[in-house]
C-alpha cells in the first residue's frame, strides 16, 4: 500500500511538472510572436507555476492520510504532564508548556500538515466557529505546524482565526508529541492529530486519524473536553 502510493504521488509530481512544462514552453512560443506587441511572459509563467503547486497541495492531503497510522507511533502517554516545548506563535512571543497553562485553561493542541490546505482550513474554521463553545469550558485552542511564522500568521488573518498557531520548524516537538510524519518526495509534516491538556499541563486526550474526520472533529473535541471535565 505504501510503495503503491509512494508511486501514484510520484506519478502525480511528474505529471504536474509536464503540464508546467507544456504550459511554460507554450507561453514561451506565444510571447516570442508578440514581442513586438509588447506581451509579457512572466504573468502567465506564475500562473502555470501557481497551477502546478496549486494542484499539487490539493491533491496530496487525500493521499497522505494512508501515512497517518505510521505518525501515530510513540504517542506521549495520557495521565502525566504533557511533553514539554517552546515555540513561537504567530503573535510574535515564544511559548512554553508552563505559560500555555498559566492562565489556568483547558486546551486543545492541534497538530495540521499545512496552512491554507482544504483540511486545514475547514478544521480551523470549525475550530473558530465553535470557539463560544469551547470558552464556555473554559478551554482555548492552539494549532501547531512546521510551517514558517509568517505563513501561519498570513493564514490566521485570512481566515479571521482568534487563535493562535506554532511553529514547529523541523518538527521536533511533533516527533516529540507522536505526530510527526514523512512523505517521500513531499518533505515532513505535522500529523493531523488532537491533544487535550488540562489546567495543570497533564495530557489528557488524543485523538488520532483525525483526517477522516475533519468535517466533525471540532464537535467531538467538545463532546470529548465535556466528558473529561464532568470526570475530572
Amino acid at each position: 500500500m505504501k510503495i503503491g502510493l509512494v508511486t501514484l504521488l510520484s506519478a502525480l509530481v511528474i505529471t504536474n511538472e509536464a503540464l508546467c512544462f507544456s504550459l511554460t514552453t507554450s507561453t514561451t512560443k506565444r510571447n516570442t510572436m508578440r514581442m513586438m506587441a509588447g506581451s509579457s511572459s512572466n504573468t502567465e509563467n506564475k500562473v502555470s507555476r501557481r497551477a502546478f503547486m496549486t494542484t499539487t497541495a490539493s491533491v496530496l492531503p487525500l493521499y497522505y492520510g494512508a501515512y497517518t497510522t505510521n505518525a501515530a507511533t510513540n504517542l506521549p502517554s495520557t495521565g502525566i504532564r504533557a511533553p514539554e516545548f517552546e515555540l513561537p506563535n504567530t503573535e510574535g512571543n515564544i511559548v512554553n508548556l508552563d505559560k500555555l497553562v498559566s492562565s489556568g485553561k483547558w486546551t486543545v493542541l492541534y497538530f495540521y500538515p499545512g496552512a491554507f490546505t482544504s483540511g486545514c482550513t475547514l478544521e480551523a474554521k470549525n475550530f473558530q466557529s465553535d470557539l463560544p463553545e469551547f470558552q464556555k469550558l473554559n478551554t482555548q485552542i492552539v494549532g501547531v505546524s512546521v510551517d514558517p511564522v509568517e505563513k501561519n500568521a498570513s493564514f490566521c488573518q485570512k481566515e479571521k482565526l482568534d487563535f493562535y498557531m506554532l511553529t514547529d520548524e523541523g518538527g521536533k516537538i511533533s516527533k516529540l508529541y507522536g505526530s510527526a510524519i514523512s512523505i517521500p518526495g513531499f518533505g515532513s509534516f505535522s500529523n493531523r492529530q488532537t491533544y487535550i491538556i488540562d489546567p495543570s499541563g497533564k495530557l489528557s486526550w488524543v485523538f488520532v486519524d483525525v483526517e477522516s474526520r475533519v468535517a466533525r472533529h471540532s464537535k467531538e473535541v467538545l463532546s470529548k473536553l465535556n466528558e473529561l471535565q464532568t470526570t475530572a
